[in-house]
C-alpha cells in the first residue's frame, strides 16, 4: 500500500508570507542589498524617490481638482441649454 503524500497545514503566517517566514526574511535582504548597490550605482537615493513619489501624489490631486473644476464647468454650461429644452418640452408634453 502506498501512502498519499500530504504536506503540512502552513501556518497562517508561512501562508501570507509565501513560504517560510526566515527563507523569505533571507530572501528580501539578499534582494534589497542588490536594489540598493544598482540604485547607488545609478545615482538614486531612496529619500529622492520618496519625495518623488509624494510630488507625483500631489500633482496628480491638483491637476485632478482642476480637472474636476472643469468638468462642473462644462455641466453647468451644458445645463443652461439643456434644462430649459427640458422643462419646455415636458411643460409642452403635459397638456
Amino acid at each position: 500500500m502506498t501512502e498519499d503524500y500530504r504536506p503540512e497545514p502552513r501556518s497562517a503566517l508561512a501562508r501570507f508570507m509565501g513560504g517560510s517566514p526566515v527563507s523569505v526574511l533571507i530572501r528580501l535582504v539578499l534582494i534589497s542589498l542588490m536594489v540598493g548597490f544598482v540604485m547607488s550605482v545609478f545615482g538614486f537615493n531612496a529619500g529622492d524617490l520618496v519625495r518623488g513619489a509624494v510630488e507625483m501624489v500631489r500633482e496628480a490631486i491638483r491637476d485632478g481638482a482642476g480637472l474636476f473644476r472643469q468638468l462642473g464647468s462644462y455641466a453647468l454650461a451644458g445645463a443652461a441649454i439643456v434644462v430649459p429644452i427640458w422643462l419646455l418640452l415636458r411643460l409642452t408634453r403635459a397638456r
